[in-house]
């Protein structure tokens, strides 16, 4: 029976085919110590004896049909010369068993995940973690599934690629600083020895800025106003469109703002560092105009404790898309104005005054300077001049909105 298994060089495919289950398991050697065990249930199995440090071993190599004869005695072959080098091919195979499990909690999307989770830890804005795990997930279908410290830069050009060829060059611009951020973050916890999205700097489409639109003439932005006071759609939606003007925040911070973070008393609104963009505390000056409009608001802390909640929830707040779908549904088209460009229309009209300080108007603005020392003391000197800047150009809205004729007072540098 042994010579019909078997040929000079070992098993043959069609014995390993037609080999039956008996009342015990029985072995069909093949060669070097490999040999088929057949089961009583008719599995068969691939074994390899060997020896090692004087004592005897056997290696598991798989099953049939699923491991043919070739493909054991490609493993036998392998194992053998780890033999030859003196290593143990059971102790091997343990080491990469756990390399294998390390690796597959090192792939680009696992560590990508965590990261996502440690920002939510730290309190990040739910708009910023949304925005980051939308970035993050161009890459999982190529990237995802792949050990981090086994992905070249050309695998995420590719990835950039794909967005690049949809013309979305700004998105692809994004999609590679995020997972920057990723392999950054993986360099951290000692995963990865570098960021090779740094290789790639220089080969993405650069498109020409657009800026957001803004009106930032003073007779239109008079009408602007007047047409405001006209909406008739959602009031809260008509509110916060009255009041964006005269605060000139970004539009997600006035979305996300929540009556616990309003003074009235002292006439401020202390907005934490992880609503903002530049990740910094921000305090806005509240003119007697925003006091105003915020007392058109009723408020019903059981409800809701956003100024602007959605329709749907009090849980969450108003749409991001609220705000510019209001300006459309008042004839101004995403070319002449967005609830972004409020910011650039009180920019623009506050420098053309003469009468405050630059670095005041950036500091209301949001634009903190990096120089953390220059900052401290810009803070200081700065906030009492914002407070009478608010307030003039809230009276100085208040005259365009009624059409008067807007005179330019020649206040002295700081507006003292």
């Amino acid at each position: 029976m042994a010579n019909r298994n078997r040929t000079k060089s070992g098993l043959t495919a069609i014995a390993v085919k037609r080999a039956k289950p008996k009342a015990k398991p029985y072995k069909l050697s093949d060669r070097d110590g490999l040999y088929l065990l057949v089961q009583t249930n008719g599995n068969r199995l691939w074994r390899m004896n060997y020896r090692f440090d004087g004592k005897q071993k056997t290696m598991a190599f798989g099953r049939w049909p699923e491991l043919s004869l070739a493909e054991a005695r490609e493993k036998l072959l392998q194992t053998r010369r780890l033999l030859a080098d003196g290593t143990d091919p059971m102790e091997q195979a343990k080491l990469d068993k756990i390399a294998a499990s390390v690796a597959a909690a090192n792939t680009f999307e696992a560590i990508a995940e965590e990261w996502l989770a440690k920002q939510e830890a730290e309190g990040r804005a739910p708009a910023t973690l949304k925005k980051n795990r939308w970035l993050v997930s161009f890459a999982y279908p190529a990237l995802g599934k792949r050990p981090i410290t086994e992905i070249t830069p050309h695998e995420v050009l590719l990835v950039l690629r794909k967005a690049e060829a949809r013309k979305r060059y700004e998105t692809a611009k994004r999609i590679r600083s995020t997972c920057s951020l990723v392999f950054r973050y993986a360099i951290a916890t000692a995963r990865a020895d570098r960021d090779i999205c740094a290789d790639l700097r220089g080969a993405l489409i650069s498109p020409q800025v657009k800026h957001r639109a803004a009106i930032t003439k003073p007779m239109e932005a008079g009408a602007l106003l007047r047409t405001i006071d006209g909406y008739d759609g959602n009031y809260l939606t008509k509110v916060a469109l009255q009041l964006l003007p005269h605060i000139f925040v970004r539009p997600g911070e006035l979305r996300f703002a929540e009556w616990g973070e309003f003074d009235l008393e002292k006439s401020v609104w202390s907005i934490p560092d992880y609503k903002t963009k530049m990740r910094r505390p921000h305090q806005v000056p509240l003119s007697t105009q925003a006091l105003s409009i915020l007392g058109k608001i009723e408020h019903d802390a059981s409800l809701s404790p956003f100024l602007f909640p959605s329709l749907r929830s009090g849980d969450r707040p108003m749409s991001d898309n609220t705000l510019n779908a209001a300006l459309r549904r008042l004839g101004y088209g995403k070319d002449e104005m967005t609830a972004h460009g409020f910011r650039a229309m009180a920019a623009t009209l506050l420098n053309e005054m003469s009468i405050w300080n630059a670095d005041a108007i950036e500091r209301q603005l949001g634009h903190a300077d990096n120089n953390g020392v220059r900052r401290a003391y810009a803070r200081g000197e700065y906030w009492d001049e914002r407070i009478k800047m608010m307030q003039h150009w809230s009276d100085y809205l208040d005259q365009l909105r009624d059409g008067a004729k807007i005179l330019r007072p020649q206040f002295g540098q700081g507006g003292s």
